[in-house]
């Protein structure tokens, strides 16, 4: 992985701790809106992490496939990234 494997791991970590927040707030019956609070911040979080991911992925396995000059490398790398896109859309 290309990313920042310490800051992605501290902020995985993180969510980790927010989603056992979170079962916590569950089981304790706790106000509705305090736990959708608690889900869309560990939602934004997960967000930025993939951001950061898909980035570095872009920056040095996609710049990579893209200037080896193999068609086959580099169409797998687009379909990649058009597969993703496909995904976050949904």
């Amino acid at each position: 992985m290309q990313a920042d494997s310490d800051k992605t791991l501290r902020l995985l970590r993180t969510a980790r701790g927010q989603i056992d927040g979170i079962i916590k707030m569950v089981e304790a019956d706790r106000y509705c809106i305090d736990i959708s609070t608690q889900l869309m911040a560990t939602q934004s979080l997960l967000a930025r992490v993939n951001a950061d991911v898909l980035k570095a992925h872009l920056e040095h396995c996609v710049r990579t496939a893209m200037e080896s000059g193999s068609p086959e490398e580099k169409n797998e790398k687009l379909a990649e990234v058009e597969r993703v896109i496909d995904k976050l859309a949904r």
